[in-house]
């Protein structure tokens, strides 16, 4: 567990392949889908947040502190992820956050080890998970220094997660996509439905 770390679940999409509606409280193996995401996020960090925009009374069973999106306005998971340093920032006893979509309920239990391994061998600030040859940004590694950055790249209309991620550095760790993929999304209901045969199957 990092004691330094915050985790985030991005969870302010609109789930328009999925009808509408919060993807993460979707029923999963018998729970919402969100409770497989905090189960395995939470052992790793040292606190867990959940950003979404709206009513945070949607998510009163996770009994986690719920922030909708920062200062920039509804941008996207970039949005989200400054929201969750400003918190980091609030509580002066995490420098970094983890983030992690809501849609992603398979993640490995060492993704904040290994991107915090990463971000430190390569000298760099910011670290990305990777599978199967494909970065995920969302999943990533942030530092609580640079959300001023962020805050003004977003108010500027950045938008996208790479390129402002390239501007400071930023490390990608490879994770093995056998037996499965450990960044599965969930965006529809038949990949909902392949997430649980995944979970049935000991994934």
């Amino acid at each position: 567990m990092r004691p330094d770390t915050l985790g985030v679940v991005l969870a302010g999409g609109l789930a328009r392949r999925m009808g509408g509606g919060d993807k993460p409280l979707r029923p999963l193996a018998g729970r919402p889908m969100l409770a497989h995401v905090l189960e395995r996020l939470a052992p790793q960090v040292a606190a867990v947040v959940i950003n979404a925009n709206g009513a945070p009374g949607r998510f009163p069973a996770c009994g986690l502190a719920v922030g909708a999106a920062g200062a920039a306005g509804p941008a996207g998971p970039l949005a989200g992820v400054l929201a969750a340093l400003d918190f980091a920032a609030e509580r002066r006893d995490c420098a970094w956050v983890v983030s992690v979509p809501g849609d992603s309920p398979l993640i490995p239990p060492d993704l904040a080890a290994r991107l915090h391994a990463a971000r430190a061998a390569a000298g760099v600030p910011l670290a990305c998970a990777r599978s199967g040859g494909f970065a995920h940004p969302p999943v990533g590694l942030w530092p609580v220094g640079l959300r001023e950055d962020l805050r003004a790249a977003l108010l500027a209309g950045e938008r996208k997660i790479d390129r402002w991620t390239a501007r400071h550095g930023c490390a990608e760790v490879e994770w093995p996509t056998v037996p499965c993929d450990p960044f599965f999304n969930a965006n529809t209901p038949e990949e909902l439905a392949e997430a649980e045969a995944l979970l049935h199957a000991g994934a």
